[in-house]
This record gives C-alpha cells, sequence and structure tokens, in this order.
C-alpha cells in the first residue's frame, strides 16, 4: 500500500522531473496487479470485486475520515460448507453508527482488529476483500503480543486502574508487568503503520477510539507532525490520585496530548485529566469563548466533553418488527400479572449486578407485599476478557440469584430471572418494552447506553402500541430509571432516581420508589429523557465531535512544526510562521553595527530558573553584566518584579547596572545613583483593604504566602497543591477585584502569584520610559534586546511592538524581543532556557571586546566570528 509521499514521487518521475502540483487528490491505496494500481471510490455497500484496474489518479477529492478502534465494526464467521470466511457489518457497533452525522459523500476507512483469528497464509486476501468490499483495514496482531496487549495490559491493568482499582495485594488485581506494557506499545504501533498505509495526511482527519489504543497518537504525531488527530475515550478517566500509580504515567499522558482534540464523556472525566496535565506535567488549562484548551509546546490540544448517544433509527427499526412485536406478546404473557424491573450490564467485576440482587431481596423482605408481584429480569451480556475475577464474579452472582429465590420465590414465581446467555437486539427491545423500571447500578463505568435504550423502547412503536394496549394519548408513555451516580450517563438523565450501588438499603427504597411512583411523574420524567435522548443521538454526538476537531487543526498549516524527543516522549513544537530561535550568530552582526544599545533584562524564569531556591545570581550571571553594562554603547537594565533592596543587594558587584524594580516603580540607572520612584502621587492605603484578604487565603492554602513590597502585595501559591492552589488563587483574585473595585490599582495574575499593583506601574512603560530618556540625551536607541519569560514580560514586548510602529521613536532600530520557552508570545524571538540566555550574553559580551588595531588582524577576527 502506498502512502502519499510514494504516490508523489511515483508522479515526479512520471512527469520527467517536473514537481508535481500538490492539490486534494485522491490517493491511490491497493496494488491488485504487478504495476497497477487500483482505487476505489464509492458507497460502502458496491460491489467492488471485479472492478477494473486502473493507474489514473481521481482528481476530484473525497472527504475521507479514518476511524481507528480495537476492533473493526465487523461480524466474521467460517462458512462451514465453503470453509471460507464471511463477513457483514455489526450494525451494533458504535463505530459503524458513527457515521450518520456525516455527509454521505464522506469516506469512512476503519482500522482494528477481526473477531477471528486468521491464518498467517490467509491474511493478505482477507486484507484485500476487506479493503475492497469494506474500507476496512484489518491489523493482524501476533498471538502472542494481541494476548499480552488486549487480555493483558488492557485488561488487567488500565481496565480495573481506570475503574478505580488498584493492585493493593497480588489478590486483587494484577500487579504492572513491564512485557505486557511493551506488547501494548507493539501493538499501538501495528495499528500506527496500519493507519500509514491509507492515510492521506494533508487531507485526512484520524479519529481514535478509547485505552487501548493511547499511545497511538504519539506514533502518528511522529510520522507527520500535521496530522489531523482526534481521541476519544469511552472509558472513565479516574482522578489524579489513582491514575499517578501507574508505571507508565508520564508516557500515556504525553502521547495523549500528541492529539489536536481530546474527548470525555462527562466533566469529571475532563477534570481528571486536566488535573493529572497540571499535576505531573505542569500544564494549565485555559476556556476561551467556551472551549477548554492546554498549551503544549506551542500546540492548543482542546478537550471535548460531550456523552454519546444511541443509534435512534437502528431501535426505531427494531421496534417495528414483526417479530418484535410477537416477543413482547409472549414475555407479555410471561409475566401477566406483575411489575418488571429490567437490567442489562456486561459481566464484570464493576457493573454491580450482585449489589442490584441484594436491593432486590432486601426489597421483597421489606415490603412483603410485593412478593409474587415483582420480578427483577437481569441479562447478563458474555464477559469481554478472561480472568479469575470474572469467575468469581459469576460465580457469586449465581449464588445470590439461588439465594434469593430459594427464600422468597414459589411455586410459578421466581423474584430474579438470571439471563446469562447472548440476548440479541430485539430480544433486549421486547424485554426493555415490557418494563415499568430499569436499574443501572455500576460502581463504576464509563458512559453505560442502557437508560437511553430502555427509554426509546418504551417509546414504542404503532406496532408495539397494538400488542400492549397503549396509543400514547390515552395511555402515555412512561417510565422510570434508577442509576448509579458513578456512570457517564447520569449527569445527563436528570429524571432518573440516582443511588449510590453501594448502599443497598437506598438501592432497594429507590426500586420501590420507581414501581410505587404516580403515573404522572413517570409520564413527565419519561418526556424530560425522550426529549434529550432523541435530539443528542450518536449522529449528534459525531457530528459535534468532527466540527471541533476541524476546528481544532485549522492553524495546521499556519504554524511550523519540528519533532523533538525520544521514544514515547516525543512531541511536536509548533511556532508562528515569525516566531524562531534566536542565535548568537543573528544577533551579533546587528550589534556590532549599532552603536546606542537597550539591553533589557528580567531576573526570575530569565537569569534565574524559576525552579532555584536561592535567587542569589552567581559569578556567571554577575560576570557577564559587567562585561555588557561596561561597554559606553549600552545601556543594561534588570526588569524585574523584586524588591528593591533585594536586587540592590544580589547586584552589588555591578557598578554600570541599571536596575527597575518592582515593575518600574522604583529606578536607578547604576549602582552609584539614587532610586527614583514613580512620580505618580500613589495612595497605599488600599493595603489596609487588601493584606487580610491576602491574609485569610494563606491561612486556609498551606504552602502559601505573601511578599511585602513598597508598591505592591503579592501572593505566592508556587508551594502549594497545584489545583487547590491555582483553584484559591483565582478565587483571591475575584474576591480582591470586589474589594478593591474603587480603588486605583490593579489585580493582576501571574505565573504562581496574584499580584495587587498601583494603575501606571508595569513593565511596559518602564520600558516607555527608559528609550524616551535616551533620545530625549540625543542617543535614540539604534538596537534593542529584551528578554523575559512571564506575563508581566509580555508588557515590556508590547510596548517595544508599539514603539516599532512609531516611525519618530524607534526608526531605524534592530529590535530583538525574545521570551524564554517556546511558547505563545508577542515577541518574535525564543530561546530555550536561562542556560540559552547567558550563552546569549556571553556571545554578545565576547563580540564587544575590541579587536588589535591591525587591518590583518582585524579582518581574521571578524571572519573567526
Amino acid at each position: 500500500m502506498l502512502s502519499k509521499s510514494c504516490a508523489n514521487l511515483l508522479s515526479l518521475v512520471s512527469s520527467g522531473g517536473d514537481f508535481p502540483k500538490i492539490g486534494r487528490t485522491r490517493l491511490p491505496r491497493v496494488m491488485t496487479v504487478p504495476g497497477i494500481i487500483s482505487d476505489f471510490d464509492g458507497d460502502d455497500d458496491d460491489d467492488r470485486s471485479d472492478c477494473a484496474a486502473s493507474d489514473v489518479v481521481s482528481s476530484v477529492a473525497q472527504e475521507r475520515r479514518i476511524i481507528v478502534a480495537n476492533q473493526l465494526p465487523l461480524r466474521v464467521q467460517r462458512d462451514p460448507e465453503s470453509n471460507k470466511w464471511c463477513f457483514e457489518w455489526d450494525n451494533d457497533a458504535l463505530v459503524l453508527q458513527l457515521k450518520d452525522g456525516f455527509s454521505p459523500d464522506v469516506e469512512f476507512v476503519y482500522v482494528g482488529c477481526l473477531k477471528a483469528e486468521i491464518d498467517a497464509s490467509e491474511q493478505d486476501e482477507v486484507a484485500q476483500f476487506l479493503l475492497e468490499k469494506f474500507h476496512c483495514v484489518p491489523t493482524f496482531l501476533p498471538s502472542d503480543i494481541q494476548n499480552k496487549f488486549y487480555h493483558g495490559f488492557c485488561k488487567q491493568h488500565l481496565w480495573p486502574l481506570f475503574h478505580y482499582m488498584l493492585p493493593i495485594s497480588p489478590n486483587h488485581g494484577a500487579r504492572f508487568d513491564r512485557a505486557l506494557w511493551q506488547a501494548y506499545v507493539s501493538a499501538n504501533k501495528i495499528f500506527a503503520d496500519k493507519v500509514m498505509e491509507v492515510i492521506n495526511p494533508d487531507e485526512d482527519y484520524v479519529w481514535v477510539h478509547d485505552y487501548h489504543l493511547m499511545v497511538l497518537p504519539t506514533f502518528l504525531r511522529k510520522r507527520f507532525n500535521r496530522v489531523k488527530l482526534g481521541f476519544f475515550l469511552h472509558s472513565p478517566f479516574p482522578s489524579s490520585e489513582i491514575y499517578r500509580t501507574l508505571p507508565v504515567r508520564d508516557e500515556i499522558l504525553r502521547a495523549l496530548l500528541n492529539s489536536d482534540l481530546i474527548g470525555f464523556h462527562t466533566f469529571d472525566y475532563a477534570r481528571h485529566f486536566l488535573s493529572c496535565c497540571s499535576r505531573m506535567l505542569g500544564l494549565d488549562y485555559e476556556s476561551k469563548r467556551g472551549y477548554i484548551g492546554l498549551e503544549y509546546y506551542g500546540r492548543t490540544v482542546s478537550i471535548k466533553i460531550l456523552p454519546v448517544g444511541i443509534h435512534m433509527g437502528q431501535l426505531d427499526t427494531v421496534l417495528s418488527l414483526p417479530e418484535t412485536a410477537r416477543k413482547v406478546q409472549e414475555l407479555k404473557e410471561e409475566f401477566e400479572g406483575k411489575t418488571v424491573i429490567i437490567g442489562v450490564d456486561d459481566m464484570d467485576i464493576f457493573k454491580g449486578i450482585s449489589l442490584k440482587f441484594l436491593a432486590m431481596g432486601q426489597l421483597l423482605e421489606q415490603h412483603p407485599e410485593l412478593k409474587g408481584k415483582v420480578v427483577l429480569v437481569q441479562i447478563a451480556n458474555p464477559a469481554r476478557s478472561q480472568s479469575k475475577d470474572i469467575q468469581e464474579v459469576q460465580d457469586e452472582t449465581h449464588f445470590i440469584a439461588k439465594s434469593i429465590n430459594e427464600k422468597y420465590g414459589k411455586d410459578g414465581y421466581q423474584p430474579i430471572v438470571f439471563i446469562n446467555r447472548f440476548v440479541s437486539t430485539l430480544e433486549k427491545a421486547a424485554f426493555y418494552a415490557i418494563s415499568e423500571c430499569c436499574v443501572v447500578n455500576p460502581v463504576r463505568d464509563g458512559m453505560n447506553l442502557v437508560p437511553y435504550k430502555y427509554t426509546v423502547c418504551r417509546q414504542g412503536s404503532p406496532l408495539l402500541d397494538k400488542v400492549l394496549g397503549t396509543d400514547g394519548s390515552s395511555s402515555p408513555r412512561k417510565s422510570i430509571i434508577v442509576v448509579s451516580e458513578f456512570i457517564g450517563c447520569s449527569p445527563s438523565l436528570s429524571g432518573a432516581i440516582r443511588i449510590n450501588p453501594w448502599n443497598i438499603d437506598a438501592v432497594s427504597d429507590a426500586m420501590n420508589l420507581a414501581i410505587t411512583m404516580p403515573e404522572a411523574e413517570k409520564q413527565l420524567r419519561h418526556e424530560k429523557h425522550y426529549k434529550y435522548i432523541s435530539s443528542h443521538d450518536v449522529a449528534y454526538w459525531a457530528r459535534s465531535f468532527d466540527q471541533d476537531l476541524e476546528r481544532a487543526c485549522r492553524e495546521h498549516f499556519i504554524k511550523r512544526c519540528w519533532g523533538i524527543g525520544f521514544g514515547l516522549g516525543f512531541r511536536v513544537v509548533a511556532l508562528g510562521p515569525n516566531f524562531r530561535k534566536l542565535s548568537v550568530e543573528h544577533i551579533v552582526s546587528a550589534y556590532k553595527k549599532t552603536n546606542s544599545r537597550l539591553i533589557l533584562l528580567d531576573y526570575d524564569g530569565t537569569m534565574m530558573p524559576q525552579t532555584s531556591v536561592d535567587k542569589t545570581p552567581g559569578k556567571e550571571v554577575i560576570s557577564v553584566l559587567n562585561s555588557l553594562s561596561s561597554d559606553p554603547k549600552n545601556v543594561v537594565f534588570i526588569v524585574s518584579g523584586r524588591g528593591k533592596d533585594s536586587l540592590s543587594k544580589w547586584f552589588s558587584q555591578c557598578e554600570k547596572l541599571g536596575i527597575s524594580a518592582e515593575h518600574g516603580y522604583f529606578t536607578r540607572w547604576n549602582r552609584d545613583s539614587p532610586w527614583e520612584s514613580c512620580l505618580l502621587a500613589i495612595d497605599f492605603d488600599w493595603k489596609k483593604i487588601a493584606e487580610p484578604v491576602m491574609e485569610l487565603y494563606t491561612e486556609t492554602t498551606d504552602g502559601s504566602s505573601i511578599e511585602h513590597k513598597e508598591s505592591a502585595l503579592v501572593w505566592h501559591h508556587q508551594e502549594a497543591d497545584p489545583d487547590f492552589g491555582s483553584c484559591q488563587a483565582k478565587e483571591l483574585l475575584d474576591h480582591l477585584e470586589n474589594v478593591l473595585a474603587n480603588e486605583p490599582v490593579v489585580v493582576k495574575r501571574g505565573q504562581h502569584i496574584v499580584e495587587v499593583k498601583p494603575q501606571g506601574i508595569s513593565k511596559g512603560v518602564v520600558v516607555e520610559n527608559l528609550i524616551s530618556t535616551m533620545s530625549s540625551k540625543g542617543k535614540p536607541p539604534d538596537f534593542v534586546l529584551c528578554i523575559g519569560d512571564d506575563r508581566s514580560d509580555e508588557d515590556m514586548f508590547e510596548s517595544i511592538e508599539r514603539c516599532i510602529s512609531n516611525p519618530s521613536i524607534l526608526s531605524r532600530a534592530e529590535v530583538f524581543a525574545c521570551t524564554v520557552g517556546q511558547k505563545p508570545s508577542m515577541a518574535k524571538y525564543y530561546l530555550d532556557d536561562t542556560v540559552e540566555v547567558i550563552k546569549l550574553l556571553q556571545g554578545i559580551a565576547t563580540a564587544s571586546i575590541q579587536p588589535p588595531k591591525s587591518a590583518h588582524l582585524q579582518v581574521s577576527f571578524q571572519g573567526s566570528l
């Protein structure tokens, strides 16, 4: 199979050496006959087995989505007569249903495993057939990797952990196994290889599904830095306290951040993910116009929160079948005179089936009058994994069901009807239709669409109305749902009775409330649920996710991208087209040609790392500052938010260095000149209001502190818990803005700080004053270098930008505004860290050393630079 780069190479050869015009063209994808490339376009159900081969690339681009999931949406079986593999669409598969949210013109390609083991000798033939007939690309994992990947790492590590189960002891879950993790990574790489065979990276959107493929984004991003990539997690995302126990936590987290859009069912799941990014990677998120985004190496990773829906059309079709009506009639007669409570769950340790059975027993114990009148029908879907935990759950549920039936049952009546076999969608729909109540009580679950399906089946159809004796007017639709508060669908079911599944008494009371609730209230709750479910179906979910993915990828070809890092630590740096790294070679040439230079340097995070406990500058910093400030052509200033006493002490060895302290409230031009304070008439009575408020937050936030400056007050929370500190900072900011609304001050939030300072004081004003002073002395700057790292330094960059746009101020100056760290900034240049800042300044200082006067020596010196 051919990737785009290969297709372009073929075009280049066939065109006699001219570079091909890159446009929206569909790629040939399958080599059917040696030397002939076939392109298959059209609907999924087209018969293309005898399609004629062609080597012509279609000139019309078809919009395409590549859907990647652990399993393909296909049913597989061998024909016993011909011994050939037979395939058909699995209409219950979510990844197949989501295409209803798209235009019929959009082509879908599915990548995933088959639900059968295909012999190696048959794999090529099967792969060819599936691509032609179904647009499916099967990933054939070696049996050893498949077992360790799915039944090992996915089901023994990720699945329990994401459902809040920790392997505290050998008998309580499986301990982390490095071999299983390596198999997980290998399987994800095989998936990536298959995507590479069919992707057109400039056009196609890739949508990856669920926890089986959490490191796949890294492999795809590594191949194509600008791949348009969305990821949706269908399971819960645990709190940071749980997730942090995973030994490969950073690798998975960074891999997910290689997506453009990450989707979650609920706000809780998204909040937990964002908390992990904050605590483990130091990333903060921002909400802009309703969209949540994480800045990650210049890329914005968007966060999507939207629960998935069901396929309304599929259920409506099932409800309209005569077979369904016959099954409903059969069940109606079987449970005549009884109130049916329905439960449909997978057979696993988190679905709470045994807790539901215990609640049923409690209900009959407390309400003897219900014996013989209430039946709990529990359908258990086959287990998806193989482990001793599953067997233990099966044994326990069978034992409890048997005990309750023996205690409360009688001839012709079993309070619990336990159906532990495969049940078709049609049969489930029939059970839903006759049930007065649905109980869904997992102890933890990702989404769980059972309540949605139940509600739609209770809405019924004209055919079922005849069987059930309802017509929607004289007998309005009604339903009632008892739902666990620990599952994803719970927030969207506002009319449900929410319960804690661990509280058996509460679940029993909820069951009793559900079956005794007035009919009018059941009707109102049903109408509320049906209105939401019918308008937020799977098509709505898919369409919304796709729209957000397109929005998240809009700037892909505007920014310059390149990859850095090795293995699963790989990530892409994305910068604006004019944002580039500042090199010594680039700046020295301009430096040497100029005669009136202004050099402005922030201190914390620029000259000194933010993580340093001792902020005293080292000999290297003092030396380079002395070298620069001793040049008569230079005016060198440290522009910092720190107090003047600290800065005076630290830079006492720098005789000619200028210092602007407290964001410009105090300024001195050299060590021997006096401090000049801002000429504004400032009243500091506001401190009496702000300080008590800050003290309150300091007392309630462990690790926080207050810094007292002459002109400002600063609340620091760098040592506090990241989440709590950030939350308290937001609250403090709002509190201070309210109480200081009528005071002449500005309240700002910075990096781990909240600061209150007088209006009219900022680093931007410092820049303007220095340039103005130099110009008034007849030495307007013809070279400006400004380096900073945080939000307050953006004021300097903004002022410089304004000065550049005013020809009378900086008409011909060489200007280098530089931020520390690769991040969005008003500056046009960046340096990676404080080490690079010092090296750059040392390079400039070296360039200012005057060479010998000999012309020959002078040329040699300049040439060596």
